[in-house]
C-alpha cells in the first residue's frame, strides 16, 4: 500500500563538505539532464555541475557561492525528487525552505528543469552578484526541540529595537521551525550579535556568503530577477504547492501571473515562513510522511521543529519525533533513510 507523501526542497545551505561528490554519487544514471545543465552553466560563463561536484576538494570559496550552490542544490535536489519511489509514495504536494521554493516549483511541473535551473541560477548569480547584507540564525527552542518561553518573543523584540536605529537594517528573514534567521545590513547584523546572549556555544551563527534573503534589502535583486526571467517560463503546476505564506497554488487553477510575482517579488523582499508551510501542509493534506530532498540532511531538524510547534501526531520534542515507528519524517540526504525512499 502506498504511502501518502509531501516533499520538501532544501535551501541554500545543505550543499557542505560531506556533500561533494553527491550529484555524481546518486545520480549517475542521469546524464542526459546532468548534461543539459551543464550546457546551460558553459553558455553562461559559469563551471559546469559536473565539474563542481566531482571536485578534489570542498572550497567554500567556491562551492558556497551563490551563483555555484543554487545551481549545484537544485540539480541535486530535484534529481532526488526523480528518483522517489511512486510506487511506495503518492506525492501529495510539494514545498521548500527559502531557494527550495525555486526548487519545488520545478518538482510540481510549474517550471520545467531547464527553466527550473534558469530561474534558480538566475536569482543565485544576481544574490552572489549583489551581495546585499547578509543573515545570522538564533534559536527559541533548547536542544530538546523545547520552546524557551519567551524566548522567540525577546529577540523580535531586540530585532525591532535594532532595526529602529538610524542606519541599522534587521528583519525576520526565515521563520524555520525552532531557529529564526534575520538579515540585516552589516551594522544591524553587527549590534544584533553583540547584543543577544550567547547560546549553545555557537549562537548567533553567521551564515557564509548568505546575503540578506526575504527582506527589503533585496528590492533591487527582485527587480533584477523580473527583468530577466519572463511570464512564459512559469506552467501549470502538476502537483499542489505551498509557498512561504502557506498560501496553496493548485493544479489547473493557478494564476500564473501571481505566481511569478510572488516568485520574483514576495517570496525575495518578504519574509519566508517555512514554519507556516510546513504547518499547512500537515493540516491540508495529513500525509503519512514528510519526504526532504537532498543534498545533505541539516534541513530534517526544522522540519521537525515545525511540525512540533504544529502538534502533529503528537509529537512534542525530540525524543518523540526520534521514536515515532513507522518514520513519518524520511531524509534522501540521510544513507540510512535514502534506501526506504528509492525504488
Amino acid at each position: 500500500m502506498k504511502q501518502t507523501a509531501i516533499v520538501i526542497a532544501p535551501g541554500r545551505g545543505t550543499y557542505n563538505r560531506e556533500e561533494l561528490g553527491y550529484l555524481t554519487r546518486y545520480h549517475g544514471n542521469k546524464s542526459a539532464l546532468i548534461d543539459a545543465f551543464d550546457t546551460y552553466r558553459r553558455a553562461q560563463g559559469q563551471p559546469p555541475l559536473s565539474e563542481l561536484d566531482t571536485a578534489a576538494r570542498f572550497s567554500g570559496a567556491v562551492h558556497t557561492r551563490g551563483d555555484n550552490a543554487s545551481a549545484l542544490i537544485h540539480a541535486c535536489a530535484y534529481c532526488d525528487f526523480l528518483s522517489i519511489d511512486r510506487d511506495k509514495f503518492e506525492i501529495l504536494g510539494v514545498t521548500g525552505n527559502s531557494m527550495g521554493w525555486y526548487i519545488a516549483l520545478t518538482c510540481a511541473g510549474a517550471l520545467n528543469p531547464m527553466n527550473g535551473l534558469r530561474v534558480v541560477n538566475t536569482m543565485g548569480t544576481l544574490m552572489q552578484e549583489q551581495m546585499i547584507g547578509g543573515q545570522v540564525i538564533y534559536p527559541f527552542m533548547d536542544s530538546n526541540w523545547q520552546v524557551i518561553p519567551g524566548a522567540r518573543e525577546k529577540t523580535l523584540a531586540k530585532v525591532s529595537q535594532i532595526a529602529a536605529r538610524p542606519d541599522h537594517a534587521l528583519d525576520l528573514s526565515i521563520d524555520l521551525g525552532g531557529m529564526l534567521v534575520l538579515a540585516g545590513n552589516a551594522a544591524g547584523l553587527a549590534a544584533f550579535e553583540v547584543e543577544i546572549p550567547q547560546l549553545q556555544d555557537r549562537f548567533p551563527m553567521r551564515l557564509p556568503n548568505h546575503a540578506g534573503f526575504h527582506t527589503a534589502l533585496q528590492a533591487t535583486v527582485a527587480k533584477l530577477g523580473q527583468s530577466q526571467l519572463d511570464q512564459c517560463l512559469f506552467d501549470q503546476p502538476q502537483l499542489p504547492l505551498i509557498d512561504g505564506r502557506g498560501a496553496i497554488w493548485r493544479p489547473k487553477s493557478s494564476d500564473l501571473a501571481a505566481l511569478r510575482d510572488y516568485t520574483l517579488d514576495h517570496q525575495v523582499t518578504k519574509t519566508y515562513d517555512f514554519t507556516t508551510a510546513i504547518r499547512t501542509a500537515a493540516r491540508e493534506f495529513m500525509p503519512d510522511v514528510f519526504i526532504i530532498l537532498g543534498p545533505g540532511a541539516t534541513l530534517g531538524g526544522a522540519v521537525a521543529q515545525s511540525l512540533i510547534l504544529s502538534h502533529w501526531r503528537g509529537w512534542f520534542g525530540k525524543a518523540s519525533v526520534q521514536t515515532s515507528e513507522p518514520p513519518r519524517l524520511l531524509s534522501m540526504g540521510r544513507a540510512d533513510q535514502r534506501d526506504l525512499i528509492l525504488g
